[in-house]
């Protein structure tokens, strides 16, 4: 069956559902909704909360982002067999941007409900859907920042700018503090304040096979690919309810969790590890110094 003949052809062919066999993908396909949307129609818009996911059985669709003034930056095209409206499932956020037919489109559509379903049935879906949005987050931060150097006809900071900027302004901050006594807060408290126990690395919690300790990095999936602790289970912060429903039985095992995983900007272990002690977890901490002290110590990483 090709692209343009019946519906549900587009879900066989698509490359999300690789590894679920046709059999398999033809039942899932009885239970879903297939409709015919007219040329320029707006299917997803932006800011509209996340209800359903949609595959291409024919026909062309265009995403695109308007900013506050209106003005429109494109991201892709996409046509049969390619899918969408899968972002705002996985992280619970609202819709990120606009997805408008180009022609008379045939759309598989799953709802958010199907669509968990699939997720806890087939982990390998979950990795697929991972990994796509992971390049896709890569590509949309590209495409913008080329739209607004192109809107305000001046290129864009470089990380040396913004590295030179934060190093003059902590400058300035200290100088101010030591000559005046009403001192500001150069970090703010709330950034301080953590309501979790921290622990230090050690080799107890290496390979470890007893199921004594369950290690958890939290970081996106660019830093985690880069180099990570050897054996950790991925949950990382903006996947978490996904990854969680995954890993679930595996953390759970654990008498101990430890969490690692915080970048410059952002504490990625802090906000985990609350969400964990949320789903009921009270054995929760976050690793003492992160990779750094655990590659200090000469416990075991992997790319």
């Amino acid at each position: 069956m090709t692209g343009e003949e019946g519906q549900g052809s587009g879900l066989l062919d698509s490359s999300v559902f690789e590894g679920i066999s046709p059999e398999k993908l033809s039942e899932l396909a009885d239970a879903f909704e297939n409709i015919v949307v007219p040329a320029g129609t707006v299917v997803i818009r932006q800011g509209d909360p996340g209800d359903n996911f949609y595959i291409i059985n024919s026909g062309r669709v265009r995403v695109y982002k308007k900013d506050e003034e209106g003005l429109e930056t494109e991201f892709a095209e996409m046509g049969y067999g390619d899918s969408f409206g899968e972002m705002s499932l996985l992280t619970g956020q609202q819709r990120a941007a606009n997805v408008e037919t180009l022609d008379e489109t045939h759309l598989t559509v799953i709802s958010k409900e199907k669509f968990n379903q699939i997720l806890k049935d087939h982990p390998q879906v979950s990795m697929k859907f991972i990994n796509q949005l992971s390049s896709w987050l890569l590509r949309e931060e590209t495409r913008l920042q080329e739209h607004r150097q192109l809107a305000s006809g001046r290129p864009g900071l470089s990380w040396m700018d913004f590295a030179i900027i934060m190093a003059i302004s902590l400058a300035f901050a200290f100088i101010f503090n030591q000559s005046n006594p009403n001192r500001i807060k150069i970090i703010p408290e709330t950034a301080m304040a953590d309501d979790i126990d921290e622990i230090p690395p050690s080799p107890e919690m290496s390979g470890t096979g007893a199921g004594e300790y369950a290690i958890i990095d939290a970081r996106p999936v660019n830093f985690y690919d880069e180099r990570h602790i050897k054996d950790s289970i991925h949950i990382p912060y903006a996947m978490f309810d996904v990854m969680y429903m995954i890993y679930s039985p595996e953390v759970g095992a654990a008498e101990k969790i430890v969490v690692s995983g915080r970048t410059i900007s952002r504490r990625y272990d802090v906000l985990v590890a609350r969400k964990l002690r949320l789903a009921g977890h009270e054995n929760v901490f976050v690793l003492k110094g992160g990779m750094k002290a655990w590659r200090k110590e000469g416990l075991p990483t992997e790319p």
